[in-house]
């Protein structure tokens, strides 16, 4: 499910880190626009389920997940820490 985009930023990235798994996977592109997309809310391919709780963790201050696939299809997470202080990319077999 996407949400749709709004035009400020939701929440901070802090530091943002990318497992080098991911790093030699993702076009680069991808991870740059796949970042924008979490950061205003556009939580990717999250099911309803997982889109309220991303609301729900705004507001409490919980971890954010998002999930995206760049243009090869590579699946990959984008995660914001509770504290707002790191942003990781990483692929799914890297967590």
């Amino acid at each position: 499910m996407t949400e749709t985009c709004t035009t400020q930023k939701r929440f901070p990235l802090g530091r943002i880190v990318i497992t080098s798994n991911a790093l030699d996977r993702i076009n680069p592109h991808d991870v740059a626009a796949s970042l924008r997309r979490h950061a205003h809310g556009d939580w990717g391919d999250l099911d309803v389920h997982d889109v309220q709780l991303n609301e729900l963790s705004l507001k409490e201050g919980s971890r954010l997940l998002s999930v995206y696939a760049d243009r090869e299809g590579v699946k990959f997470w984008v995660i914001t820490e509770a504290d707002r202080t790191l942003t990781t990319i990483l692929l799914p077999e890297d967590y």
